[in-house]
Protein backbone atom coordinates (compact mmCIF):
# COMPACT_ATOMS: atom_id res chain seq x y z
CA UNK A 1 0.00 0.00 0.00
CA UNK A 2 1.11 3.20 -0.98
CA UNK A 3 1.78 4.96 2.57
CA UNK A 4 3.69 2.20 3.53
CA UNK A 5 5.91 2.05 0.85
CA UNK A 6 9.23 2.35 2.77
CA UNK A 7 8.02 1.08 5.68
CA UNK A 8 9.05 -2.56 4.65
CA UNK A 9 13.17 -2.12 4.03
CA UNK A 10 14.15 -4.87 4.16
CA UNK A 11 16.44 -5.74 7.38
CA UNK A 12 18.67 -8.87 5.65
CA UNK A 13 19.33 -9.94 1.96
CA UNK A 14 21.57 -13.03 2.82
CA UNK A 15 20.66 -16.48 1.49
CA UNK A 16 19.25 -19.25 3.31
CA UNK A 17 18.09 -22.39 3.48
CA UNK A 18 14.15 -23.41 3.14
CA UNK A 19 14.22 -24.83 6.33
CA UNK A 20 15.28 -21.41 7.92
CA UNK A 21 11.75 -19.85 6.30
CA UNK A 22 9.69 -18.06 8.23
CA UNK A 23 6.34 -19.93 7.01
CA UNK A 24 4.46 -19.37 10.26
CA UNK A 25 4.28 -16.81 13.05
CA UNK A 26 6.66 -17.92 15.00
CA UNK A 27 8.78 -20.00 13.01
CA UNK A 28 8.31 -23.59 13.22
CA UNK A 29 10.58 -26.78 12.58
CA UNK A 30 8.82 -28.29 10.35
CA UNK A 31 7.67 -26.07 7.49
CA UNK A 32 6.10 -26.71 4.08
CA UNK A 33 8.43 -26.56 0.96
CA UNK A 34 9.97 -23.60 0.16
CA UNK A 35 8.85 -21.81 -3.00
CA UNK A 36 10.78 -22.02 -7.04
CA UNK A 37 12.04 -18.87 -5.12
CA UNK A 38 16.34 -18.38 -5.76
CA UNK A 39 16.40 -16.19 -2.85
CA UNK A 40 14.57 -17.21 0.98
CA UNK A 41 14.65 -14.44 3.02
CA UNK A 42 15.42 -15.45 6.84
CA UNK A 43 13.44 -14.40 9.90
CA UNK A 44 14.43 -11.78 12.09
CA UNK A 45 14.43 -12.37 15.65
CA UNK A 46 11.45 -11.10 17.09
CA UNK A 47 8.39 -13.41 17.46
CA UNK A 48 4.75 -13.74 19.11
CA UNK A 49 4.42 -15.84 21.58
CA UNK A 50 4.67 -19.35 20.92
CA UNK A 51 2.10 -20.73 23.57
CA UNK A 52 -0.50 -19.02 21.28
CA UNK A 53 0.45 -20.52 18.19
CA UNK A 54 -1.04 -24.22 17.02
CA UNK A 55 1.56 -26.61 15.60
CA UNK A 56 2.03 -26.11 11.51
CA UNK A 57 0.85 -29.03 9.32
CA UNK A 58 3.37 -30.56 6.73
CA UNK A 59 1.93 -30.34 3.71
CA UNK A 60 4.29 -33.23 1.01
CA UNK A 61 4.04 -32.39 -2.84
CA UNK A 62 5.43 -34.16 -5.71
CA UNK A 63 5.26 -34.44 -9.21
CA UNK A 64 4.70 -38.46 -9.71
CA UNK A 65 7.07 -41.07 -11.78
CA UNK A 66 5.69 -43.38 -14.16
CA UNK A 67 4.35 -46.54 -11.93
CA UNK A 68 4.13 -50.14 -12.65
CA UNK A 69 1.83 -50.82 -9.73
CA UNK A 70 -1.67 -51.82 -10.27
CA UNK A 71 -4.49 -49.53 -10.26
CA UNK A 72 -5.86 -49.23 -6.61
CA UNK A 73 -8.52 -46.56 -7.32
CA UNK A 74 -10.49 -45.58 -10.40
CA UNK A 75 -11.50 -41.94 -10.09
CA UNK A 76 -14.43 -40.63 -12.33
CA UNK A 77 -14.61 -36.68 -13.09
CA UNK A 78 -17.55 -35.21 -14.81
CA UNK A 79 -18.58 -31.57 -15.87
CA UNK A 80 -22.38 -31.37 -15.79
CA UNK A 81 -22.04 -27.74 -16.64
CA UNK A 82 -22.76 -26.77 -19.82
CA UNK A 83 -19.27 -24.55 -20.12
CA UNK A 84 -16.08 -24.87 -19.67
CA UNK A 85 -14.42 -25.51 -16.08
CA UNK A 86 -10.91 -25.04 -16.38
CA UNK A 87 -8.37 -26.02 -13.75
CA UNK A 88 -10.75 -27.92 -11.65
CA UNK A 89 -8.70 -28.79 -8.50
CA UNK A 90 -9.80 -32.65 -7.47
CA UNK A 91 -9.85 -33.24 -4.07
CA UNK A 92 -9.88 -36.95 -2.49
CA UNK A 93 -10.35 -37.82 1.01
CA UNK A 94 -7.56 -39.98 2.30
CA UNK A 95 -10.83 -42.11 4.08
CA UNK A 96 -12.50 -42.41 0.94
CA UNK A 97 -9.49 -43.74 -0.99
CA UNK A 98 -9.12 -46.23 1.89
CA UNK A 99 -12.44 -47.59 2.04
CA UNK A 100 -11.47 -48.52 -1.72
CA UNK A 101 -7.85 -49.50 -1.12
CA UNK A 102 -7.49 -50.42 2.35
CA UNK A 103 -3.52 -50.97 2.00
CA UNK A 104 -3.13 -47.26 -0.29
CA UNK A 105 -0.81 -44.97 1.61
CA UNK A 106 -1.63 -41.10 1.32
CA UNK A 107 1.99 -40.05 1.69
CA UNK A 108 2.52 -43.02 -1.58
CA UNK A 109 -0.28 -42.43 -4.02
CA UNK A 110 0.64 -41.31 -7.56
CA UNK A 111 -2.29 -40.05 -10.17
CA UNK A 112 -2.18 -41.04 -13.75
CA UNK A 113 -4.58 -39.75 -16.22
CA UNK A 114 -6.46 -42.14 -18.85
CA UNK A 115 -3.48 -42.84 -21.16
CA UNK A 116 -1.59 -43.95 -18.08
CA UNK A 117 0.62 -40.60 -18.07
CA UNK A 118 1.69 -38.82 -14.53
CA UNK A 119 -0.39 -35.97 -12.94
CA UNK A 120 0.92 -33.73 -11.06
CA UNK A 121 -0.70 -34.41 -7.69
CA UNK A 122 -0.37 -32.75 -3.92
CA UNK A 123 -0.72 -34.15 -1.05
CA UNK A 124 -2.58 -32.29 1.77
CA UNK A 125 -2.05 -33.51 5.45
CA UNK A 126 -5.00 -33.38 7.43
CA UNK A 127 -5.60 -30.40 10.44
CA UNK A 128 -7.33 -30.88 13.82
CA UNK A 129 -8.41 -34.62 13.13
CA UNK A 130 -9.46 -34.11 9.76
CA UNK A 131 -8.37 -37.11 6.61
CA UNK A 132 -5.78 -35.55 4.48
CA UNK A 133 -6.60 -35.34 0.80
CA UNK A 134 -4.63 -36.35 -2.51
CA UNK A 135 -5.07 -33.01 -4.45
CA UNK A 136 -5.05 -33.08 -8.34
CA UNK A 137 -5.77 -30.06 -11.16
CA UNK A 138 -7.46 -31.14 -14.12
CA UNK A 139 -9.43 -28.89 -17.95
CA UNK A 140 -12.93 -30.02 -17.98
CA UNK A 141 -15.01 -29.15 -21.31
CA UNK A 142 -18.43 -28.86 -21.03
CA UNK A 143 -20.87 -31.87 -19.91
CA UNK A 144 -17.07 -33.70 -20.52
CA UNK A 145 -15.84 -36.76 -18.31
CA UNK A 146 -12.83 -38.27 -17.65
CA UNK A 147 -11.05 -41.02 -15.62
CA UNK A 148 -8.14 -41.33 -13.58
CA UNK A 149 -6.09 -43.82 -11.86
CA UNK A 150 -4.41 -43.55 -8.09
CA UNK A 151 -1.78 -45.56 -8.12
CA UNK A 152 0.65 -46.62 -5.09
CA UNK A 153 4.29 -45.40 -5.54
CA UNK A 154 7.59 -43.24 -4.51
CA UNK A 155 6.77 -39.72 -4.87
CA UNK A 156 9.32 -37.38 -5.94
CA UNK A 157 10.04 -33.22 -5.16
CA UNK A 158 7.64 -31.12 -7.46
CA UNK A 159 10.62 -29.07 -10.00
CA UNK A 160 10.04 -25.51 -9.22
CA UNK A 161 8.30 -24.76 -12.41
CA UNK A 162 5.39 -26.58 -11.01
CA UNK A 163 4.66 -24.53 -8.30
CA UNK A 164 2.00 -22.21 -9.17
CA UNK A 165 1.21 -20.95 -5.07
CA UNK A 166 3.01 -19.83 -2.49
CA UNK A 167 2.36 -17.74 0.86
CA UNK A 168 4.59 -17.04 3.62
CA UNK A 169 4.78 -15.15 7.19
CA UNK A 170 6.96 -12.20 6.75
CA UNK A 171 8.85 -11.25 9.71
CA UNK A 172 11.09 -8.90 7.99
CA UNK A 173 8.79 -6.44 6.73
CA UNK A 174 6.76 -6.11 9.89
CA UNK A 175 4.99 -9.26 10.45
CA UNK A 176 3.54 -9.22 6.91
CA UNK A 177 1.45 -12.31 5.55
CA UNK A 178 1.59 -12.70 1.65
CA UNK A 179 0.59 -15.09 -0.77
CA UNK A 180 -0.03 -15.43 -4.41
CA UNK A 181 -0.83 -17.94 -7.02
CA UNK A 182 0.03 -18.07 -11.15
CA UNK A 183 -3.30 -14.50 -11.46
CA UNK A 184 -3.27 -13.45 -8.27
CA UNK A 185 -1.50 -11.45 -4.87
CA UNK A 186 -2.69 -9.90 -1.64
CA UNK A 187 -1.18 -9.74 1.92
CA UNK A 188 -2.74 -9.02 5.27
CA UNK A 189 -0.70 -7.21 8.53
CA UNK A 190 0.36 -8.33 11.23
CA UNK A 191 1.06 -7.36 14.95
CA UNK A 192 4.44 -5.22 14.59
CA UNK A 193 3.25 -3.25 12.30
CA UNK A 194 0.89 -1.76 14.84
CA UNK A 195 3.70 -0.72 16.87
CA UNK A 196 6.39 0.29 14.31
CA UNK A 197 7.71 3.78 15.25
CA UNK A 198 7.69 4.95 11.75
CA UNK A 199 4.38 4.63 10.64
CA UNK A 200 2.23 1.79 12.63
CA UNK A 201 -1.03 0.55 11.36
CA UNK A 202 -3.93 -1.13 12.84
CA UNK A 203 -5.88 -2.94 10.05
CA UNK A 204 -7.50 -6.45 9.27
CA UNK A 205 -8.17 -5.44 5.44
CA UNK A 206 -6.47 -7.57 2.21
CA UNK A 207 -4.18 -5.65 0.56
CA UNK A 208 -4.14 -6.81 -3.53
CA UNK A 209 -0.86 -7.02 -5.30
CA UNK A 210 -1.23 -6.50 -9.47
CA UNK A 211 0.82 -8.95 -11.12
CA UNK A 212 1.32 -8.73 -14.94
CA UNK A 213 3.03 -12.26 -15.13
CA UNK A 214 2.13 -15.96 -14.03
CA UNK A 215 5.51 -16.46 -11.67
CA UNK A 216 5.85 -16.36 -8.42
CA UNK A 217 6.99 -12.85 -7.14
CA UNK A 218 6.28 -12.40 -3.26
CA UNK A 219 9.84 -13.55 -2.45
CA UNK A 220 11.19 -11.34 -5.11
CA UNK A 221 9.24 -8.37 -4.36
CA UNK A 222 10.18 -8.20 -0.63
CA UNK A 223 13.84 -8.70 -1.75
CA UNK A 224 13.94 -5.45 -4.00
CA UNK A 225 11.49 -3.32 -1.69
CA UNK A 226 10.47 -1.62 -4.41
CA UNK A 227 7.34 -2.89 -5.62
CA UNK A 228 4.93 0.07 -5.23
CA UNK A 229 6.80 0.44 -9.10
CA UNK A 230 5.87 -1.17 -12.09
CA UNK A 231 8.78 -2.53 -13.53
CA UNK A 232 7.09 -4.91 -16.20
CA UNK A 233 5.94 -7.65 -13.50
CA UNK A 234 2.93 -5.53 -11.91
CA UNK A 235 3.32 -3.82 -8.17
CA UNK A 236 1.62 -2.91 -5.07
CA UNK A 237 -0.96 0.06 -6.45
CA UNK A 238 -3.60 -0.48 -3.69
CA UNK A 239 -4.61 1.86 -1.19
CA UNK A 240 -5.91 -0.57 2.22
CA UNK A 241 -5.16 1.76 5.06
CA UNK A 242 -8.10 1.15 7.74
CA UNK A 243 -10.14 0.13 5.59
CA UNK A 244 -11.47 -3.21 4.55
CA UNK A 245 -9.13 -3.34 1.51
CA UNK A 246 -10.43 -6.19 -0.85
CA UNK A 247 -12.64 -8.88 1.57
CA UNK A 248 -11.69 -8.20 4.94
CA UNK A 249 -14.39 -8.10 7.47
CA UNK A 250 -15.97 -6.64 10.25
CA UNK A 251 -19.40 -7.29 12.37
CA UNK A 252 -22.10 -4.84 11.86
CA UNK A 253 -23.31 -4.29 15.22
CA UNK A 254 -25.91 -1.16 15.92
CA UNK A 255 -25.91 -0.08 12.47
CA UNK A 256 -21.55 0.14 13.18
CA UNK A 257 -18.79 -1.52 11.83
CA UNK A 258 -16.59 -3.10 14.54
CA UNK A 259 -13.07 -4.57 13.41
CA UNK A 260 -10.42 -5.94 14.95
CA UNK A 261 -6.82 -5.24 15.13
CA UNK A 262 -4.33 -7.26 12.72
CA UNK A 263 -3.44 -10.99 13.50
CA UNK A 264 -1.50 -11.76 16.47
CA UNK A 265 -0.26 -15.56 14.33
CA UNK A 266 -0.32 -17.60 11.46
CA UNK A 267 0.17 -21.25 10.62
CA UNK A 268 1.01 -22.42 7.14
CA UNK A 269 -0.97 -25.92 6.56
CA UNK A 270 0.03 -26.43 2.86
CA UNK A 271 1.82 -24.54 0.35
CA UNK A 272 2.17 -26.16 -2.81
CA UNK A 273 2.69 -27.15 -5.87
CA UNK A 274 -1.60 -26.62 -6.75
CA UNK A 275 -2.63 -26.04 -3.27
CA UNK A 276 -2.42 -23.38 -0.96
CA UNK A 277 -3.76 -23.55 2.99
CA UNK A 278 -3.16 -21.22 5.99
CA UNK A 279 -4.84 -19.69 9.12
CA UNK A 280 -4.66 -15.98 10.78
CA UNK A 281 -6.10 -15.52 14.23
CA UNK A 282 -7.59 -12.92 15.63
CA UNK A 283 -7.62 -11.48 19.09
CA UNK A 284 -10.83 -10.55 20.89
CA UNK A 285 -12.74 -7.36 19.75
CA UNK A 286 -15.64 -5.31 20.98
CA UNK A 287 -18.31 -5.54 18.64
CA UNK A 288 -21.44 -3.51 19.97
CA UNK A 289 -21.42 -5.16 23.82
CA UNK A 290 -19.89 -8.78 22.32
CA UNK A 291 -16.35 -10.00 22.09
CA UNK A 292 -15.50 -11.53 19.20
CA UNK A 293 -12.61 -13.33 17.97
CA UNK A 294 -12.03 -14.89 14.54
CA UNK A 295 -9.41 -17.71 12.91
CA UNK A 296 -9.39 -17.12 8.86
CA UNK A 297 -8.38 -20.05 7.04
CA UNK A 298 -7.25 -18.62 3.44
CA UNK A 299 -7.32 -21.75 0.61
CA UNK A 300 -5.78 -20.97 -2.68
CA UNK A 301 -5.57 -23.22 -5.68
CA UNK A 302 -3.41 -22.73 -9.15
CA UNK A 303 -5.05 -21.35 -11.95
CA UNK A 304 -7.82 -19.10 -10.27
CA UNK A 305 -8.86 -15.73 -9.50
CA UNK A 306 -10.35 -16.31 -5.77
CA UNK A 307 -9.62 -17.20 -2.62
CA UNK A 308 -11.40 -19.78 -0.49
CA UNK A 309 -12.26 -18.29 3.07
CA UNK A 310 -13.54 -20.11 6.13
CA UNK A 311 -14.37 -17.75 8.94
CA UNK A 312 -15.08 -19.30 12.41
CA UNK A 313 -16.08 -16.96 15.28
CA UNK A 314 -15.76 -17.25 18.49
CA UNK A 315 -18.75 -15.24 20.60
CA UNK A 316 -21.01 -15.91 23.52
CA UNK A 317 -23.59 -14.71 21.73
CA UNK A 318 -25.23 -15.24 18.22
CA UNK A 319 -25.87 -15.29 15.15
CA UNK A 320 -23.21 -12.71 14.28
CA UNK A 321 -24.02 -9.88 11.63
CA UNK A 322 -20.65 -10.50 9.39
CA UNK A 323 -19.83 -7.62 6.98
CA UNK A 324 -17.41 -8.64 4.26
CA UNK A 325 -15.79 -5.63 2.79
CA UNK A 326 -14.26 -3.73 -0.36
CA UNK A 327 -12.30 -0.16 -0.13
CA UNK A 328 -14.04 2.71 -1.68
CA UNK A 329 -11.72 4.48 -4.11
CA UNK A 330 -11.83 7.04 -6.40
CA UNK A 331 -13.70 6.36 -9.66
CA UNK A 332 -14.91 2.73 -8.66
CA UNK A 333 -18.38 1.95 -9.66
CA UNK A 334 -19.85 -1.09 -7.32
CA UNK A 335 -22.79 -3.98 -8.48
CA UNK A 336 -24.20 -6.14 -5.81
CA UNK A 337 -26.84 -8.66 -5.16
CA UNK A 338 -27.82 -11.27 -2.72
CA UNK A 339 -25.08 -13.24 -3.21
CA UNK A 340 -22.17 -10.85 -4.73
CA UNK A 341 -20.53 -7.94 -4.66
CA UNK A 342 -18.22 -6.79 -7.21
CA UNK A 343 -16.23 -3.39 -7.75
CA UNK A 344 -14.44 -2.20 -10.82
CA UNK A 345 -11.84 0.98 -10.07
CA UNK A 346 -9.07 2.71 -12.17
CA UNK A 347 -5.97 2.65 -10.74
CA UNK A 348 -4.65 6.19 -9.76
CA UNK A 349 -7.02 8.19 -11.84
CA UNK A 350 -6.42 5.93 -14.73
CA UNK A 351 -2.65 5.71 -15.34
CA UNK A 352 -2.04 2.02 -14.26
CA UNK A 353 -4.63 0.96 -15.54
CA UNK A 354 -8.03 -0.75 -13.70
CA UNK A 355 -8.19 -3.13 -10.70
CA UNK A 356 -11.46 -5.48 -9.68
CA UNK A 357 -12.28 -6.83 -6.52
CA UNK A 358 -14.78 -9.33 -5.63
CA UNK A 359 -16.43 -11.01 -2.67
CA UNK A 360 -18.59 -13.75 -3.34
CA UNK A 361 -20.89 -16.20 -0.90
CA UNK A 362 -21.13 -19.50 -0.76
CA UNK A 363 -23.99 -21.16 -2.07
CA UNK A 364 -27.27 -20.65 -0.08
CA UNK A 365 -25.96 -17.71 1.55
CA UNK A 366 -27.14 -14.12 0.64
CA UNK A 367 -26.43 -10.67 2.20
CA UNK A 368 -27.58 -7.46 2.40
CA UNK A 369 -25.75 -4.28 0.60
CA UNK A 370 -24.46 -1.24 3.25
CA UNK A 371 -21.90 1.36 3.34
CA UNK A 372 -19.48 2.83 5.53
CA UNK A 373 -17.56 6.52 4.47
CA UNK A 374 -14.58 4.19 3.78
CA UNK A 375 -16.05 1.34 2.14
CA UNK A 376 -18.39 -1.23 0.77
CA UNK A 377 -20.35 -3.76 2.39
CA UNK A 378 -22.43 -6.92 2.41
CA UNK A 379 -23.95 -7.89 5.13
CA UNK A 380 -24.65 -12.06 6.10
CA UNK A 381 -24.91 -14.39 9.26
CA UNK A 382 -22.72 -16.53 10.61
CA UNK A 383 -23.29 -18.95 14.06
CA UNK A 384 -20.51 -18.43 16.62
CA UNK A 385 -18.43 -21.73 15.96
CA UNK A 386 -19.44 -22.52 12.27
CA UNK A 387 -17.15 -21.39 9.36
CA UNK A 388 -18.39 -18.61 7.35
CA UNK A 389 -17.42 -19.65 4.01
CA UNK A 390 -16.96 -17.04 0.88
CA UNK A 391 -14.64 -16.51 -1.83
CA UNK A 392 -12.68 -13.47 -2.44
CA UNK A 393 -10.97 -12.51 -5.75
CA UNK A 394 -9.15 -9.68 -7.33
CA UNK A 395 -8.29 -9.09 -11.38
CA UNK A 396 -5.79 -6.49 -13.34
CA UNK A 397 -6.73 -5.14 -16.91
CA UNK A 398 -2.98 -4.98 -17.54
CA UNK A 399 -2.49 -8.77 -17.05
CA UNK A 400 -4.52 -9.15 -20.29
CA UNK A 401 -6.92 -11.98 -18.64
CA UNK A 402 -10.03 -9.59 -17.19
CA UNK A 403 -9.70 -6.57 -19.42
CA UNK A 404 -14.01 -4.79 -18.51
CA UNK A 405 -16.20 -4.77 -15.90
CA UNK A 406 -18.05 -6.79 -17.86
CA UNK A 407 -15.53 -9.73 -18.18
CA UNK A 408 -15.24 -9.15 -14.26
CA UNK A 409 -18.78 -9.69 -13.72
CA UNK A 410 -18.78 -13.42 -15.91
CA UNK A 411 -15.98 -14.05 -13.77
CA UNK A 412 -17.63 -13.46 -10.91
CA UNK A 413 -21.08 -15.36 -12.15
CA UNK A 414 -18.58 -18.66 -13.68
CA UNK A 415 -17.53 -18.92 -9.74
CA UNK A 416 -21.10 -19.16 -8.41
CA UNK A 417 -22.31 -21.50 -11.01
CA UNK A 418 -19.38 -23.60 -10.68
CA UNK A 419 -20.06 -23.75 -6.62
CA UNK A 420 -23.43 -24.28 -7.51
CA UNK A 421 -22.99 -27.08 -9.93
CA UNK A 422 -19.09 -28.40 -8.70
CA UNK A 423 -17.65 -31.33 -10.59
CA UNK A 424 -19.15 -34.80 -9.94
CA UNK A 425 -16.50 -37.04 -8.57
CA UNK A 426 -17.21 -40.67 -8.37
CA UNK A 427 -14.32 -43.43 -6.91
CA UNK A 428 -14.55 -47.38 -7.28
CA UNK A 429 -11.62 -49.96 -6.77
CA UNK A 430 -9.01 -51.10 -9.03
CA UNK A 431 -7.84 -54.23 -9.82
CA UNK A 432 -4.89 -53.45 -7.58
CA UNK A 433 -7.05 -52.35 -4.26
CA UNK A 434 -5.42 -54.90 -1.89
CA UNK A 435 -6.69 -55.38 1.36
CA UNK A 436 -4.56 -54.28 4.12
CA UNK A 437 -2.00 -56.68 5.41
CA UNK A 438 -3.74 -58.61 8.66
CA UNK A 439 -2.58 -57.85 11.72
CA UNK A 440 0.26 -60.65 12.69
CA UNK A 441 -1.15 -63.06 15.35
CA UNK A 442 -0.62 -62.41 19.25
CA UNK A 443 1.76 -64.85 20.26
CA UNK A 444 0.51 -67.71 22.53
CA UNK A 445 0.43 -66.75 26.22
CA UNK A 446 2.82 -68.40 28.60
CA UNK A 447 1.90 -70.87 30.54
CA UNK A 448 1.22 -69.28 34.13
CA UNK A 449 3.20 -70.55 36.98
CA UNK A 450 1.83 -71.62 40.23
CA UNK A 451 2.86 -70.44 43.27
CA UNK A 452 5.06 -73.04 45.30
CA UNK A 453 3.72 -73.78 49.07
CA UNK A 454 5.24 -73.14 51.92
CA UNK A 455 6.43 -75.02 54.14
CA UNK A 456 4.46 -76.57 56.72
CA UNK A 457 6.74 -75.84 59.11
CA UNK A 458 6.49 -71.71 58.54
CA UNK A 459 5.30 -69.59 60.65
CA UNK A 460 2.04 -68.18 60.26
CA UNK A 461 1.84 -64.62 59.04
CA UNK A 462 1.32 -61.62 61.48
CA UNK A 463 -1.61 -60.13 61.07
Amino acid sequence: MKELRRLGHVRTLAFASASLLACGSPPVAECPASPPSALIIPPSASATPAASVAPTVTATSSAPLPSSAPVAVIVNVANTAAVAHAKETIALSATELKKLAPALELGKTLVFDQSDAPVLSQVVAGVNGAPGELVFQTDLGANEQKSFHVRSGERKPAAASDYHVYGRFVRERHDDFAWENDLVAHRMYGPELETTQKEPLISSGIDVWAKRVPRLLVNEWYMTDDYHQDHGDGADFYSVGKTRGCGGLGIWAKEKLAVSKNFVTSRVLANGPIRLVFELDYAPWDAGGVKVSETKRVTLDAGTFFNRFESTFTAKKGPLAVALGISKHPGGAVQTDSGSMRVWEPVENGKNGNLACAIVLAPGGAGIAQQVDDGFLLVTAAKPGEPLRYYVGSAWDRAGKVVSSDAWTAEVQKLSARNAAPARVTLSAGPGATAAPAPAPAPAPAPALSAKPAPASAPAAAH
